[in-house]
């Protein structure tokens, strides 16, 4: 008789019936009187006890490996004394549907780079690493929910381009039919034809590919990216608000389902962030940051890492607040289409987010004239004849717009508390790494 599989986390509704369990071999207690198997499932772990009996299920419990796939079959009894759940599955049948080869290659004390080549083992074997990715889809549900909400359209943009995008910096170049192509390191001009195309808020959630060599526990060359563009925006200012109320939303979301659970395996408690979130110049924080003695020499137009943290360190004591954006980065740090303020040509309507002090966003308002972009291209030293199908968006009536991209690992670690994007990630990408 075929006995439904249940769930170890609805076995408490089973208990006095047969059911059939479908899991891994957790670990394996195999006493002189009593053999002790812990089965797990996506949903917690249950014990299964026989009472050796020189029979067919004595052997087949014998013979088992940690991380073999199993289906046993047994009778749900009440166990008061076992820490599980208090129950118990006394077997009836046990079958092995896929034994695993032993020793297994990690163990509770592997290192991560060993843990990532077998990732899907080590992803398996740990419950707060499942978590991540339940947590992610949550997350990512809450954005969609709030971008649906107002109007946002879906698009999908291409990965592969035929020109070296932005500045044509750190771009894969990949053989395309006898020529090259590139793999897109943003959706950036393709949302902004979007826009250019009528369509009124942009969203993303996709791929993207950065060809730069750096070895940080936050760089990947490849990773989600999360990334809206809206038209007929008034300033840099709706940006920022669309982003707050779409994080708030999401992380709201996030600690409904998750929290408990976040707490137990990570210790951290999910705040829901009140908005407006605070905002600094980067003038302002440069200003706040030299003052506890950061870059003396006064030479750093950008921040760096210990800027960043030292900036969401400072706001955080003094408005409690974990999220800070930075305004008006210089010229010189950021890309040719970022508009600048008609008051000030030095700066530009740009903006960074910093989630407990890792950078976590970009955003600005984008220059849509079309011989502004011309004007700002030349001054960069850029050639505009690559560019020529992503400028000729802004010649023929594109609305003023701006929009961000986030890093949906970055969110995920700063969130979790995680030490290396490595762990935000299923299957980690970097310099080093193009495998599993």
């Amino acid at each position: 008789m075929i006995h439904s599989r249940v769930r170890v986390s609805d076995l408490r509704e089973h208990v006095g019936r047969t059911v059939s369990v479908c899991g891994w071999v957790n670990t394996l207690r195999l006493q002189r009187k009593m053999q002790f198997v812990i089965v797990r499932d996506a949903t917690g772990m249950v014990q299964v006890t026989h009472e050796r009996d020189d029979g067919p299920l004595e052997a087949r419990l014998e013979a088992l490996t940690a991380e073999s796939a199993v289906r046993i079959t047994g009778r749900v009894v009440d166990a008061a004394q076992v820490k599980l759940g208090g129950l118990e599955i006394v077997p009836e049948a046990v079958e092995v549907l896929n034994p695993a080869a032993t020793p297994l290659p990690i163990d509770d004390h592997t290192g991560l780079e060993q843990r990532l080549d077998w990732r899907f083992l080590d992803v398996r074997r740990r419950p707060a690493t499942q978590l991540v990715f339940a947590v992610q889809t949550t997350l990512e549900q809450g954005m969609r929910e709030y971008a649906y909400a107002r109007g946002a359209t879906e698009m999908h943009t291409p990965k592969l381009m035929g020109t070296a995008s932005e500045s044509g910096a750190e771009v894969f170049e990949l053989g395309y039919f006898g020529r090259s192509a590139y793999l897109a390191q943003s959706p950036q001009f393709f949302k902004q034809m979007a826009i250019a195309a009528g369509v009124d808020k942009v969203f993303e959630i996709g791929p993207v590919f950065r060809a730069e060599p750096s070895f940080t526990s936050r760089h990947a060359t490849e990773f989600t990216g999360v990334d809206v563009e809206l038209a007929w925006i008034d300033g840099v200012g709706d940006v920022m608000a669309f982003e707050e109320q779409m994080l708030a939303h999401a992380i709201a979301k996030v600690a409904d389902t998750h929290g408990e659970a976040i707490a137990e395996h990570f210790g951290v408690e999910v705040t829901v962030p009140t908005t407006p979130f605070p905002r600094l110049t980067m003038a302002e924080a440069q200003e706040i940051l030299r003052k506890g003695g950061w870059d003396p020499a006064g030479v750093k137009e950008d921040l760096d890492p210990e800027g960043e943290r030292g900036v969401s360190a400072h706001i955080e004591e003094a408005t409690g607040h974990e999220f800070v954006f930075i305004t008006h980065y210089p010229v010189g740090v950021r890309p040719f289409y970022h508009m600048r303020p008609a008051d000030d040509s030095r700066v530009t309507l740009s903006f960074d987010l910093l989630w407990k002090g890792l950078e976590v966003t970009t955003g600005a308002q984008r220059e849509h004239r079309y011989d502004v972009l011309l004007k700002q291209a030349a001054e960069k030293g850029m050639s505009t004849e690559p560019m020529q199908d992503y400028l000729n968006a802004f010649r023929y009536g594109c609305p003023p717009h701006g929009g961000l991209g986030m890093g949906l690992g970055r969110v995920l670690m700063a969130m979790l508390g995680l030490p290396s994007i490595r762990e935000a990630t299923f299957l980690f990408r970097g310099p080093n790494r193009l495998t599993p």
